[in-house]
């Protein structure tokens, strides 16, 4: 058996990592969703992380298309730094600080605009492809976009700890 071409295999460790953060993002929101203070923006936060999900399942089914196997070992290596990050200093030592919203919503939108990226460009690469819907991955970046601002705002006002506003 020879080895697959050097592009398949940079792709899969691309398709790979992206699908680890997505896995990673899903879990995340939802925890920043249940603890959230707002009863109100919890529920949009869950909502976001079944619309992750749904977009992870977007990634796996573009990989089995593009017949790239999903690597465990990824998911695995994006499992522990998820959990690493839950060691960030924060303020506060055995409580959730109000600090927290703030640093997990900026980490979670810069995921978003990163998955953003991939959707475009796998449209560019794979546009013509007859095995990938184009028309699919425009739509999985325009709502990328959508998650990104409505990530934006949640972030703008969990920014309000930093002078004190609610």
């Amino acid at each position: 058996m020879t080895a697959p071409p050097t592009s398949h295999r940079l792709l899969a460790i691309y398709l790979n990592d992206h699908l680890a953060g997505a896995e990673a993002a899903a879990r995340r929101t939802r925890r920043t969703a249940d603890a959230h203070p707002d009863p109100d923006e919890g529920r949009v936060l869950r909502q976001l992380a079944a619309d992750i999900a749904c977009d992870t399942a977007s990634l796996r089914r573009v990989m089995r298309e593009l017949g790239v196997p999903e690597r465990r070992f990824h998911a695995w290596l994006g499992r522990f730094g998820e959990l690493a990050g839950l060691l960030k200093p924060n303020g506060t030592l055995l409580r959730r600080s109000p600090l927290t919203d703030l640093v997990e919503l900026e980490a979670l939108r810069l995921g978003v605009v990163g998955k953003r990226q991939l959707w475009s460009a796998l449209a560019e690469l794979f546009g013509d492809d007859p095995r990938v819907d184009r028309t699919r991955l425009d739509e999985l970046a325009d709502r990328a976009d959508q998650q990104a601002r409505l990530l934006e705002e949640l972030r703008l006002r969990a920014a309000g700890v930093l002078t004190g506003r609610p």
